[in-house]
């Protein structure tokens, strides 16, 4: 009996092991240009694949520092691997590595369209950049570089509240935030067999991300440090309280949604640091918090 078993219980746990999901912190900035953190993006990975949530400049480089091809320990971060991304909404420093997202991946083995999920005017985005980049498109098919047909062009879903994808990984639920008034934009509930992962987007403080975020296992919510807030003129105040939270408010987020790890990015701390953020949040919330840093990998 014992050796009969044995095997078994060694098969369920390498399944279990596998379809552990993982977060990875692709960047974890802003528009402001800090060397060390990359514009918005993201990666869900479970069960050998990889979806991106926002794709700001530097996500290509910063996914392959992941995978094994560059010294890192993720399959799915091969380049390319590449083949899902979600948008939160349409501003730069979330999209612009769109055009590394598009060509890189397929000059370097890409075979699949890119499937790509967001807000309207994603389309036009992609479409676009295709066009500018033709000339390049039309050498590597027609001169002697080695080029699929494929791996070039996309598939966009514009997307609007509910559920937008779902496979045998993961469902994906999009829902409005409160980004000012860019209507379109999205947080983003991702739901695979071992964890409920939560993606603010951009906003200012939302009830309905709270009722997404609901014990979520990982909330990912932007924040900006209310101690540099108050040193902000008028109006970049009203702008900012308008489309991003403070982080005083973060933690009244996390106090009512109660996620089991609270990882805060596209930090804007306007010469604050990472412990006047966190004394902030801790005003009201408890639990974990983890101040994101690019590459980082949340379990």
């Amino acid at each position: 009996m014992k050796l009969k078993t044995l095997p078994l219980l060694l098969i369920l746990f390498s399944l279990n092991s596998f379809s552990d999901t993982q977060l990875a912190i692709l960047g974890s900035g802003t528009p402001n240009p800090d060397p060390d953190r990359n514009g918005s993006s993201y990666a869900v990975i479970t069960n050998g694949t990889a979806y991106l949530v926002d794709f700001g400049p530097g996500v290509v480089r910063n996914a392959s520092a992941l995978s094994p091809s560059w010294g890192g320990k993720i399959e799915a971060m091969e380049i390319q691997n590449l083949n899902y991304a979600f948008l939160t909404h349409i501003h730069s420093d979330h999209s612009a590595g769109l055009s590394d997202l598009i060509l890189s991946p397929w000059v370097l083995g890409r075979n699949e369209t890119l499937k790509l999920f967001g807000p309207k005017g994603l389309k036009d985005m992609a479409d676009f950049i295709t066009k500018a980049y033709s000339q390049d498109i039309n050498y590597r098919i027609n001169g002697s570089q080695p080029a699929n047909l494929k791996g070039y062009k996309t598939e966009v879903t514009e997307i609007s509240e509910g559920k937008i994808y779902e496979d045998k990984n993961v469902l994906v639920e999009a829902f409005k935030i409160n980004h000012g008034d860019l209507e379109n934009s999205f947080g983003f509930v991702f739901t695979t067999d071992d964890k409920k992962i939560v993606f603010s987007g951009d906003t200012a403080y939302s009830e309905k991300l709270i009722e997404k975020a609901k014990n979520a296992d990982i909330l990912v919510h932007e924040v900006y440090s209310e101690e540099g807030f108050q040193k902000k003129t008028k109006d970049w105040q009203i702008y900012h309280k308008a489309h991003h939270t403070s982080s005083i408010d973060v933690g009244i987020v996390a106090k009512k949604s109660n996620p089991k790890k609270l990882v805060l990015s596209h930090v804007l701390f306007w010469g604050s640091n990472e412990d006047s953020i966190i004394e902030d949040v801790k005003r009201n919330f408890n639990g974990e918090i983890i101040i994101a840093k690019d590459l980082m990998i949340v379990d």
